[in-house]
């Protein structure tokens, strides 16, 4: 439902989506530069009543295509809303159960993990520093992976500073064929040495 600041009626949320009302939306959170940055973006998670750290900040910003963690651009905002038919704040947290039902689907969940790469990595490097790795690998694997905690200590007492393209990728492969009892994996396998050392380590600690 959207109410119309006017009367402080409740209007239907089927009411047609309209570009208009999006817009004066976008620029209730965005700044001079027609971006929604970190203080809009902190006002707009408060406003919907979610965490900035809530995973469906993460799959809202998928859906918008954004390309810079903590930014909304305004041509990202209009097609993303547009394309969710989101022009109010009320019509947005009614598709909360829908942003998080994408998680619950394998090929979606690939395209939002594959995406949160990208999103979270400064721009001018090629690869996520390994503190940021690991809090997104929390909030895409922390509960759905049975070794994630284990793989977050084999990552803090590593000498990795950065995870690449290709770890990361291949980390989600890991979490999804691998069993926990590592009794599957092969060392043959076209794994990246991050996860053959992770292995490695894993089984010399189940053996002591």
């Amino acid at each position: 439902y959207c109410r119309s600041q006017a009367s402080g009626k409740v209007i239907s949320g089927e009411e047609h989506f309209s570009s208009k009302k999006c817009l004066a939306w976008f620029y209730e959170y965005a700044g001079p530069d027609e971006v929604v940055g970190p203080e809009g973006m902190e006002k707009f998670c408060e406003d919907i009543g979610v965490e900035p750290e809530n995973i469906i900040m993460l799959v809202l910003a998928w859906k918008l295509e954004a390309e810079s963690m903590g930014f909304f651009t305004k041509e990202e905002w209009l097609k993303g809303m547009t394309s969710l038919q989101c022009d109010c704040t009320e019509k947005l947290q009614s598709k909360f159960d829908f942003l998080r039902s994408q998680l619950n689907d394998i090929s979606s969940f690939k395209n939002i993990y594959r995406y949160a790469f990208d999103f979270a990595r400064e721009k001018d490097q090629r690869s996520l520093d390994i503190d940021t790795a690991k809090s997104m690998l929390a909030l895409l694997l922390g509960r759905t992976w049975p070794l994630f905690s284990v793989f977050y200590q084999y990552l803090e007492q590593s000498k990795y500073r950065v995870m690449n393209k290709d770890q990361w990728y291949n980390v989600l492969e890991f979490s999804r064929t691998v069993h926990a009892d590592l009794s599957n994996y092969d060392e043959d396998g076209a794994w990246p040495v991050l996860l053959d050392e992770f292995v490695e380590w894993q089984k010399v600690r189940q053996a002591s």
